[in-house]
């Protein structure tokens, strides 16, 4: 693997910690997931736990939530952008093409009683730019290259995006990010819990290796 990509070790915390990771764990587990999630748009969501993880070391390790506008790009019902706004970010927004994720989310925001905004629509026609893009994109299993495209949309309104990714497409990723002038770092990687929720699914839960990347677009 390239020095450019590796992953990165355990790092303490560079600033003092106002929420401990226990008790994001705790909230992003009351976050509900879609109803009646759609398999061509591999509606997964993240586990409380992983989400936890990454916002935590965005947040804490690196910087990049507290005081910072953070953007979710196909949010589903919304656990990485509430968890970025539970950690302090100035701004969240989530987008999704998808209406009744998004009433899921709304639901989870107010019984949260945070304050952030729900966009409808598809990501490629958002304009504008942010601090911080936090994503977990389709995999590109059902629709190639799907992960490629919300890479692309990132790095068009974002200079630092935190995105998980099958560990299948270690190779493939590391080569198009550095085609496309990104330093990235591999932060987390983890076996990612796939619930029993599709007619294909033959197991009542399943795993898959993913990768946790810390972009910075340079």
């Amino acid at each position: 693997m390239s020095s450019r990509f590796h992953l990165e070790m355990d790092e303490g915390p560079s600033k003092a910690i106002a929420v401990r990771k226990r008790d994001l764990v705790i909230k992003l587990q009351t976050i509900q997931p879609h109803p009646r999630p759609k398999v061509a748009l591999e509606q997964y969501t993240v586990p409380a736990d992983l989400a936890a993880e990454i916002l935590f070391r965005a947040c804490y390790v690196h910087d990049d939530i507290e005081g910072k506008s953070v953007l979710d790009l196909g949010t589903g019902t919304g656990r990485l952008v509430l968890g970025a706004s539970i950690l302090g970010a100035e701004y969240a927004i989530g987008v999704d093409l998808d209406h009744s994720a998004l009433e899921v989310a709304a639901e989870n925001c107010g019984r949260l009683g945070l304050q952030i905004d729900l966009v409808l629509g598809n990501i490629e026609a958002l304009r504008g730019a942010v601090d911080t893009v936090v994503m977990n994109p389709p995999f590109g299993t059902k629709r190639a290259h799907a992960d490629i495209h919300f890479l692309e949309v990132a790095l068009r309104l974002a200079n630092v995006i935190y995105s998980i990714h099958k560990s299948s497409t270690r190779s493939h990723l590391c080569r198009w990010l550095t085609q496309h002038d990104s330093n990235s770092d591999i932060i987390i990687s983890s076996r990612m819990e796939i619930p029993h929720q599709f007619s294909f699914h033959t197991k009542r839960r399943q795993y898959v290796d993913v990768d946790v990347y810390r972009i910075v677009h340079s």
